[in-house]
């Protein structure tokens, strides 16, 4: 969403760890240009409201990007170093457009949220014109933009392996918890300060209406399928992790259960796979590039979006465009149903990555690889046989941003900011 942000300026002087925690101990009060399309309750909310803070505490220094229902501004709060993406949204404008459900989705799924390649809600601020949502600041920029400084303007096979394969498990948590994200694109996936990624901007993301029981995964229906021909787990190396607390995953689905063979390669035991198979939609959402098949048809769309948003995403990272982009929307959704695809002479890349990206972008979603046991599939696949699903997180980026500094500045930094006028 926004490109990495640089200054020279020295950061002020560090307050002292007790004055850290106070401030963070006032956020934590939450219990848990491409555009994108939509076809078209109310979003204010007493819960998760913190009385004590307040929009006039921030400090909003710089604008990082807009989207369909609000800005993002880099915000800090005064007095200490704690730096937010702040995404406001003016209040009015979502109820004259009708974006007040969408608003209101995004909170509650945020809210749901608890996994690294995912964003933290700190907290929900509200003032009689303005709401603002405050998540991790990620000071490397998106995908889109880091795309663009890299040689050719897209990335080698190695850096379109790790990227994607931290997607595919966000994509899994996500869909776990009962979410289709449908709206996957470089913009929207952000580099944070070690190199890894997070998955943002929810407001087109569809949830699931199912019950939900406190600290449990709700709203699918898990299904144990036997492991047939499934390699055998990557060794590794203590010298490839990078992070001191990356020895622990922090959550369940990055510990598979790996057991020892027992005959020509096999895997004894069932393997956990779900899938929110019950959540369907006849909406016309997402950017035109990634749109699926199914969804321009109207026929109704599922989970199965998402993995060829996973098929488009890695294509558009290693040749520098999507493939089915016309010299319009209108001819880019005509070839999305109808044109084969087709791959570019260079950069060569291996036939696994081809085949991988050839299996998410099947037209038909019930043939698309994923649509029935979801990530399992797609982390099964040869082209990340090198991944150790269970240390992700010890695997080095490709790219690890610079140290960012705050400048220093008045509280009028960030001119025509509308929070201004809150």
């Amino acid at each position: 969403m926004a490109s990495p942000i640089q200054d020279s300026t020295p950061e002020p002087d560090k307050p002292s760890p007790s004055s850290l925690a106070d401030s963070f101990d006032r956020l934590s009060f939450n219990s848990t240009t491409r555009s994108s399309t939509s076809s078209s309750t109310s979003f204010n909310s007493t819960k998760h409201h913190h009385p004590n803070l307040k929009l006039t505490d921030l400090r909003f220094i710089r604008k990082l990007g807009s989207g369909d229902i609000g800005c993002v501004y880099l915000a800090q709060l005064k007095g200490t170093l704690c730096k937010f993406a702040a995404k406001v949204m003016d209040k009015k404008e979502l109820v004259c457009r009708n974006k007040e459900g969408r608003a209101r989705t995004e909170r509650e799924i945020l809210e749901m949220l608890d996994h690294p390649f995912l964003p933290k809600l700190y907290g929900c601020l509200d003032s009689v014109n303005w709401c603002c949502l405050l998540t991790e600041f990620c000071p490397g920029g998106d995908l889109h933009v880091l795309r663009q400084r890299q040689f050719e303007k897209r990335f080698d096979e190695p850096a379109v392996r790790f990227y994607a394969s931290e997607v595919v498990v966000a994509l899994e948590y996500v869909h776990m918890m009962g979410i289709v994200y449908r709206d996957l694109k470089p913009e929207n996936v952000l580099v944070r300060s070690d190199g890894h990624i997070m998955l943002t901007d929810f407001d087109l993301s569809l949830k699931s209406t199912a019950q939900l029981v406190p600290n449990q995964i709700p709203s699918v229906d898990p299904i144990l399928i036997p492991q047939h021909n499934v390699p055998d787990p990557p060794q590794f190396s203590s010298s490839s992790c990078i992070l001191p607390h990356c020895i622990v995953p922090a959550v369940s689905c990055f510990q598979p259960k790996w057991r020892r063979k027992k005959k020509q390669g096999l895997h004894s035991g069932p393997e956990f796979v779900s899938e929110p198979v019950d959540v369907r939609s006849m909406s016309f959402v997402g950017t035109h590039e990634y749109l699926a098949p199914e969804i321009v048809s109207g026929e109704g769309h599922g989970s199965a979006v998402d993995w060829w948003t996973v098929g488009i995403f890695m294509y558009e990272l290693l040749y520098g465009v999507t493939p089915f982009k016309g010299m319009d929307d209108e001819y880019t959704i005509a070839n999305i149903v109808a044109r084969a695809l087709d791959f570019p002479k260079e950069p060569a890349v291996s036939a696994n990555l081809k085949d991988l990206i050839i299996h998410l972008l099947v037209k038909d979603p019930v043939r698309r690889m994923g649509s029935t046991t979801g990530a399992t599939a797609i982390k099964h696949h040869a082209f990340f046989q090198d991944i150790n699903w269970a240390l992700l997180r010890c695997t080095k980026p490709p790219y690890i941003p610079p140290p960012f500094t705050c400048p220093e500045a008045s509280d009028d930094s960030c001119p025509n900011t509308p929070v201004d006028y809150y």
